[in-house]
């Protein structure tokens, strides 16, 4: 994760062309988000909680993060569990 990500869309790009990079440009930005996250120690898992349908048989899933504060070992036996 050293490297800066610089999206680049060039202007000559078709509505559906500059959907799909935004698109990948987000989930880009959830999995650097998602690295830190379970960096700080919490487990992170997406879950789908709905699908949106365009009516012309296009469709797309929409996801809500499940984060977990994880329990280590060596923390539980300090805290005396």
């Amino acid at each position: 994760m050293n490297a800066e990500f610089k999206p680049v869309a060039p202007p000559d790009l078709s509505d559906r062309d500059r959907a799909i990079n935004r698109v990948a440009d987000a989930v880009h930005r959830v999995n650097e988000a998602i690295q830190r996250a379970v960096s700080a120690g919490v487990s992170v898992e997406l879950v789908r909680v709905s699908r949106h349908h365009d009516g012309a048989g296009s469709w797309g899933d929409q996801m809500i993060p499940l984060v977990r504060e994880v329990t280590r070992p060596e923390t539980a036996l300090r805290e005396g569990a």
